[in-house]
């Protein structure tokens, strides 16, 4: 059984795992110090609002287009180029008086090179973590990504209250830049992937792409009820603390879920069935929504949604990892990724349509069902394209698929 005590003893995940952490930190500072800047140079709730969205959006064009270079240049020189040139423009902005339309192009671009940082890491950590680590190392970063995304909120209020925005941003810039550092001195060189593969046929994998795909996407329903929580709490009849626990319920959840996920990786395989069951299970609490008596009941049974769905979430990346030849997985890692983030955008905004047409209640339980009726839709492609295709094999060695029937299988 993996743990998280064995994958803190690999040096290289270590260092990977606190560049991470610096990343996500100083992308959270800067958020509020950024948003600060333009409320107080423009007074307008909406260009704040659009500099918000500048550090979100472009990541999903970049995850698109730019996840490739994880697989044609060494992932560790991707990562390091990439947090080098997040660092420079992060240092940038915080240049006083800096025109606006100038300070959207650099969050603009700094959010696009996110995208191939993350597929780097992510077709890079495989190697780190072998075997079951891989899942128990994946199990520690939604946790610890978690907590570092709300204390880097505090943290950016308090810094910029006490500093200003300025040196929040360069705060910001020197987390990049120790990140790229500490790659740089601990990470060990790799050829890259496409460099390495032998010639031959191009892998395939067809179908089981579409599902692995859609077993992304349906994570969109299941942080709905994160995205209604206020509306819902108003129904209900109970204040700011109720929507305080509201909230909080899915990410209690999913530190849960990545602790047991980390605690019951497979050996030496991810089978299919181990992520469809609680992906479908992950909609059922939800889709009990207006049946429960309170509020109360209702944090509760979010976040065992949240807990069974960051199970699933983390099984998916190592299931990709087994299915997904090394040649391909920056790409498919980066893509999945971005089906991640965009879906569940897309998801809490028709779902805040719905809840005004019904109810938030009603909104949820709707969510919930759609969830696990993609998990199930998914499991029985993947079913279907292990019966009938052959095994996979990659350029450079023989991936094979797991053929056994498939159930439903229940985290960002």
């Amino acid at each position: 059984m993996a743990g998280f005590g064995g994958v803190l003893r690999v040096r290289e995940f270590r260092a990977l795992w606190l560049a991470e952490g610096l990343s996500v930190g100083g992308d959270q500072i800067a958020r509020v110090a950024l948003a600060l800047v333009v409320f107080a140079r423009t007074n307008s709730a909406a260009l704040t609002a659009l500099t918000y969205a500048l550090t979100f959006v472009p990541a999903v064009l970049g995850g698109v287009l730019l996840s490739g270079l994880a697989d044609r240049y060494p992932r560790r020189a991707v990562i390091i180029t990439t947090d080098v040139v997040r660092g420079l423009l992060a240092a940038a902005m915080a240049v006083p008086g800096l025109p606006l339309w100038l300070l959207w192009a650099l969050i603009g671009v700094l959010t696009l090179a996110a995208a191939p940082f993350k597929a780097a890491q992510l077709a890079l950590l495989p190697d780190v973590l072998p075997g079951p680590l891989f899942q128990a190392g994946m199990g520690l970063r939604q946790i610890t990504t978690q907590a570092v995304q709300v204390a880097g909120f505090g943290l950016g209020g308090v810094l910029v209250t006490a500093t200003g925005p300025a040196v929040a941003l360069l705060a910001n810039a020197a987390t990049f830049l120790t990140s790229a550092a500490v790659v740089a001195l601990v990470v060990r060189p790799r050829p890259a992937a496409r460099a390495t593969r032998s010639p031959g046929p191009a892998a395939e994998v067809g179908p089981v792409l579409v599902a692995v795909y859609a077993f992304a996407a349906l994570i969109g329903f299941l942080v709905v009820p994160e995205g209604l929580a206020a509306p819902y709490a108003a129904s209900a009849g109970v204040g700011s603390v109720g929507v305080g626990v509201l909230m909080a319920a899915d990410p209690v959840g999913s530190v849960l879920g990545g602790w047991w996920a980390a605690r019951t990786a497979a050996k030496p395989r991810t089978p299919p069935r181990s992520v469809a069951v609680p992906a479908a299970l992950a909609g059922l609490p939800l889709l009990v929504c207006p049946l429960l008596p309170g509020p109360w009941w209702a944090a509760a049974f979010w976040a065992l949604s949240g807990g069974l769905s960051t199970v699933y979430l983390i099984r998916l990346q190592a299931a990709v990892v087994d299915l997904i030849p090394d040649d391909r997985r920056g790409t498919v890692m980066g893509r999945l990724s971005t089906c991640l983030y965009s879906s569940q955008g897309v998801a809490i905004v028709g779902a805040g349509l719905l809840a005004e047409q019904v109810s938030p209640a009603a909104a949820i339980a709707i969510s919930g069902g759609l969830a696990t009726l993609t998990a199930v839709a998914a499991a029985t492609i993947w079913r279907a394209a292990a019966r009938d295709a052959s095994p996979i094999t990659s350029d450079a060695s023989p991936i094979t698929r797991d053929a056994r029937p498939i159930t439903r299988d229940a985290p960002n």
